[in-house]
């Protein structure tokens, strides 16, 4: 689960934040950026692209925190800024590529396992990162915001400009696609971490 939701700050900081303080700036940034390079290095798996995120993030928290209300948690508030960099950051290089949302579903999903470098043999099973890095970007973002972060499809659908109904087939599609990549020889329960929960 994501880390956001453990980080507790102080209500004085905050609002010592929105004042403009430098030092309740740098008690924020201290807190979150592992979580938020975290969740930026998941849909860049660049570490450069990472990193320039989170300090597009965190210019736009410290812009932004005087008109913070408190209304969720301040983990919550933050993680969808950097969950919005990061897509806008998936928007901007599917643009420069000519691509749309869905033109690189493809590339995973036609032929066998083993014509996308992904082995049949069960013995080669690999980790969920491993299986999660292998799927286009928009379901890689999916799957990752759905299972770890918690954003319900609607959600989903508003971050990403689609629909509803395009997050949850992007869901099942990458479920599809990773269940091979993560069952284990003999084992017939259902894989382990993202893909063992439903739709």
């Amino acid at each position: 689960m994501s880390k956001f939701a453990d980080i507790q700050i102080d209500e004085g900081i905050v609002k010592r934040a929105a004042a403009g303080d430098v030092r309740a700036h740098e008690i924020i940034y201290r807190a979150f950026a592992t979580p938020v390079y975290s969740i930026c290095l998941r849909f860049t798996k660049v570490p450069a692209h990472a990193e320039d995120l989170v300090q597009e993030t965190f210019i736009e928290i410290m812009r932004s925190i005087a008109n913070f209300r408190g209304e969720a948690a301040l983990g919550s508030w933050i993680r969808r800024i950097a969950v919005t960099k990061a897509l806008m950051f998936l928007r901007s290089a599917w643009t420069k590529r000519g691509q749309s949302l869905t033109d690189d579903w493809h590339d995973v999903t036609e032929g066998q396992p083993a014509s996308h470098g992904v082995s049949g043999h069960p013995d080669d099973a690999m980790d969920l990162d491993a299986a999660l890095a292998n799927l286009p970007d928009v379901a890689r973002a999916v799957v990752w915001l759905h299972d770890v972060e918690g954003f319900t499809h609607k959600e989903i659908a508003g971050l990403m400009g689609k629909t509803e109904s395009f997050s949850k087939s992007q869901l099942s599609r990458a479920y599809r696609r990773l269940r091979p990549m993560l069952t284990v020889a003999d084992d017939n329960t259902q894989p382990s971490g993202a893909v063992a929960r439903s739709c």
